[in-house]
């Protein structure tokens, strides 16, 4: 029989959400344990939003230079870039965190959890777990398509293409979403021939068209091979290279293949099961309170809702609020979605295709920031930047923007705060915006909505 310990809750998965629940869960004083089979910080930390965003702000900073007035293009510095992605990502070691969580009164296991029945886990069969609490927060992983040759030939992910040493000499992405248009230009300044596949007939094509149609735009200015409405038949390696069959759109010789088409909510093997919960395809059903079952909560992108590292660290909040007896509803009309390539992709709210699903009638208004504001120009010598509003007419308050400029990811909050608090139009349009700002934008959008 497996050893067994006693604790108030117990979290399975240690990453953006599963840490936030842990130490949200010990300040109410409840006796927690942490479970993580990899490493505590989880993907985030280790192999996604850090080391990528690490990696894209030099190549960021220098495509600034050349749009900056007086300013002379920096050198690409590859091995310093790697050495600081190493230091954010901790050389991929968690002992210091470990060691913090256990100092703190936080029991860290490190292995398998699995469920085996009501308030019971177990870790790689030899430790027992029993808790009044558990809480699920597994995460995702990345979804591998069914391709001839695929798997025979060998594929990156986002956890080699964010860890790796050398720049490839080419690189073909498969997908053309976050992942996908953020790796490919990455991979690009800093000196890959990049292609990029997508079989949908427009990039991130869960944002409005316009989007991208501006990022593939960007993205083909840079010198990057965007395929749109392809597929990848087959792929063969042969000397070091890869060659892609995309059928009638030709063939693709590549070093190497880089395949972000998308995660999958990691919920196989876990005893749900013994629980009473049965996950479908999408990830673990929940409540609006992060609820999946009695005594027990999922949050994060083991639940499907939202694959964000923000909204798992809320919903993190929420199900601990639950745990301590409050009374909440988790709330998503309002969380940001941003790209990280250049110009930024910023979006909230619902898309016209949403909107148009709900049956809401919205007016809709659309702008070049170089037209309308100052600071498109004094932040760059070519001036970039569209932003667009839609206001649901008969209550009279934003219900989704987005924009594709620099540093949108900052600024879009703007709007995400006016959804969250549902502000009317009119007090929208009588908001005073620091000048200049690309925050002014909004202004200037919401001025042309007609209603």
């Amino acid at each position: 029989m497996p050893d067994e310990e006693r604790f108030d809750a117990v979290v399975i998965g240690a990453g953006p959400a599963g840490e936030s629940a842990a130490s949200l869960l010990h300040d109410q004083g409840l006796r927690t344990a942490l479970v993580e089979r990899e490493l505590v910080g989880g993907e985030c930390a280790y192999w996604a939003c850090i080391p990528s965003k690490t990696l894209l702000r030099p190549a960021e900073a220098r495509a600034e230079a050349t749009r900056a007035a007086g300013v002379a293009t920096p050198e690409r510095q590859w091995k310093e870039a790697v050495a600081y992605r190493d230091y954010m990502i901790r050389n991929l070691d968690d002992t210091r965190q470990v060691e913090d969580y256990e100092r703190d009164g936080i029991r860290v296991y490190k292995g398998q959890a699995k469920l085996r029945g009501p308030g019971h886990v177990e870790i790689d069969e030899e430790t027992l777990l029993v808790a009044g609490r558990v809480v699920i927060a597994t995460g995702s992983e990345p979804r591998i398509p069914d391709i001839p040759g695929l798997e025979q030939s060998g594929y990156w992910t986002n956890r080699e293409a964010t860890t790796l040493r050398e720049i490839p000499e080419s690189l073909t992405v498969l997908g053309g979403g976050p992942v996908g248009i953020e790796l490919a230009q990455l991979m690009r300044r800093f000196g890959a021939e990049v292609h990029l596949v997508e079989a949908a007939d427009r990039l991130i094509a869960r944002e409005d068209p316009r989007v991208g149609e501006l990022v593939a735009d960007a993205l083909r200015e840079e010198g990057i091979d965007v395929h749109l409405g392809a597929e990848i038949r087959t792929v063969n390696a042969s000397s070091g290279r890869r060659e892609i069959d995309l059928g009638d759109a030709g063939r693709i010789l590549t070093q190497e293949l880089l395949v972000a088409v998308g995660r999958a909510p990691r919920v196989a093997d876990l005893g749900l099961e013994t629980v009473g919960i049965h996950p479908y395809g999408d990830g673990i059903k929940i409540d609006e309170r992060c609820r999946a079952g009695d005594q027990v909560w999922a949050i994060g992108d083991a639940t499907g809702v939202m694959p964000f590292t923000h909204v798992a660290m809320y919903q993190a909040r929420i199900a601990c609020a639950d745990i301590a007896g409050e009374a909440v509803a988790a709330d998503y009309a309002a969380v940001p979605r941003v790209v990280f390539c250049d110009p930024e992709i910023a979006a909230v709210g619902v898309t016209e295709d949403e909107a148009a699903a709900q049956e809401l009638e919205v007016a809709i208004a659309r702008v070049e920031l170089p037209e309308v504001i100052s600071r498109p120009w004094t932040y760059e010598t070519d001036p970039r930047g569209e932003l667009a509003v839609m206001v649901d007419r008969s209550r009279r308050v934003l219900v989704g923007a987005w924009a594709f400029a620099p540093l949108a990811g900052e600024w879009i909050h703007y709007a995400a705060l006016a959804i969250k608090t549902e502000a009317s139009i009119d007090t929208l349009r009588d908001m005073v915006a620091q000048f200049p700002t690309y925050t002014e934008g909004f202004r200037k959008a919401l001025e042309r909505v007609e209603l």
